[in-house]
């Protein structure tokens, strides 16, 4: 019960990483305020969360015993955010934990981008962390009291073949977690990033995925997971759980990590140490 007593913000909490982090912070006894998009964004290449998700992880924080406020927000409408922000204060009393949590990865290479496929990925990755965390460290520092994680990727350190939107954008907040955590320090607020390799949720498990990882359309979950060991060192580790990525953020936000803040904690099970290697080398 490490976080009892605390309310904790999630952004893209009706699904995945979003939907095992509120669980896990209810588990520890925090009262959750989580929101999500709810449907499919314009550019997106696999399907969005429904209401139904949004209303399924409202329920299991409330089997865990915790309060909660949910809605139906876009990460990119800053005054839309700005508004469940002081809801969740008015209703919840405060926000001593704020996870910005919604993001979106597209495979397209980089002469096919569109703007607005530029657009999207940064919109929603980079100003939609800006949108949830400008008003909640407002807060914060009224308190004098708060943290925050950042959820970027092994994209904020490392390229990736056909990302090169989502990695300019997972770059981007690992620089505001930075500077965030340089700016707030005076005022006893935290703030960091979690880096997951591949997790295995709708975002990167989904056909669109398996096509730019196999070449070819119809690969199946397992051979999707076969392969995503190659991605890890560790033994036996193919895509993680999200339920991985969300021990780290409430390790990240309680008492025990109260010294450590403007760090990027990779949750890849080695990636990152892995000998890199051409997968396609030019011989003429």
């Amino acid at each position: 019960m490490r976080h009892e007593g605390k309310v904790a913000l999630v952004s893209g909490g009706a699904r995945g990483q979003g939907r095992e982090i509120a669980r896990r912070l209810a588990r520890e006894g925090a009262d959750i305020a989580l929101f999500d998009l709810c449907e499919r964004p314009e550019t997106s290449q696999y399907p969005g969360a429904t209401r139904e998700d949004l209303a399924e992880t409202a329920g299991i924080v409330e089997a865990e015993g915790r309060r909660v406020v949910s809605g139906v927000v876009d990460v990119r409408d800053h005054e839309a955010v700005g508004d469940f922000v002081a809801r969740t204060i008015d209703e919840l009393g405060a926000i001593d934990i704020a996870c910005a949590n919604a993001g979106l990865v597209t495979w397209v290479p980089f002469l096919d981008l569109t703007p607005a496929q530029w657009s999207e990925v940064m919109d929603i990755n980079v100003t939609g962390v800006f949108n949830t965390l400008q008003p909640v460290l407002r807060h914060m520092a009224e308190r004098k009291s708060g943290t925050a994680v950042i959820t970027a990727s092994c994209n904020a350190l490392e390229p990736g073949e056909s990302i090169a939107h989502y990695t300019a954008s997972k770059h981007a907040v690992l620089g505001l977690t930075k500077n965030l955590a340089l700016e707030f320090g005076p005022f006893n607020i935290r703030v960091n990033a979690v880096l997951p390799s591949a997790v295995n949720t709708v975002m990167g498990n989904n056909s669109t995925n398996l096509k730019w990882i196999f070449g070819r359309d119809g690969a199946t979950e397992e051979e999707y997971l076969a392969a995503t060991r190659q991605w890890h060192v560790m033994r036996n580790s193919p895509a993680l759980k999200p339920s991985v990525i969300a021990d780290a953020v409430s390790w990240l936000s309680c008492d025990d990590a109260r010294f450590i803040t403007g760090s990027a904690l990779p949750v890849d099970a080695g990636h990152l140490i892995l000998p890199g290697f051409n997968h396609k080398p030019i011989t003429e």
